[in-house]
C-alpha cells in the first residue's frame, strides 16, 4: 500500500511539474518546452492509471 502511494504521489509531483513548465512557456513563448510539459503531463497520468490499475488487479 505504501508503494502504491507513493508511485501516485510522485506522479502528482511529475504531473505538477509539468504544470509548471506549461506555466513558463506560455509566458517565455516556448513552444518546444510547452510539448516537453504535455509529454510530463500525459506521461504522468498514463503512469498513474497503470499503477492504480496494476494495484488493483488480484494474484
Amino acid at each position: 500500500m505504501l508503494r502504491l502511494l507513493l508511485s501516485l504521489a510522485a506522479c502528482v509531483l511529475v504531473a505538477a511539474l509539468g504544470v509548471g513548465a506549461l506555466m513558463y512557456a506560455q509566458y517565455d513563448d516556448a513552444p518546444g518546452l510547452g510539448l516537453i510539459a504535455f509529454v510530463l503531463i500525459f506521461g504522468a497520468i498514463g503512469f498513474g492509471v497503470r499503477t492504480v490499475l496494476r494495484a488493483r488487479k488480484p494474484v
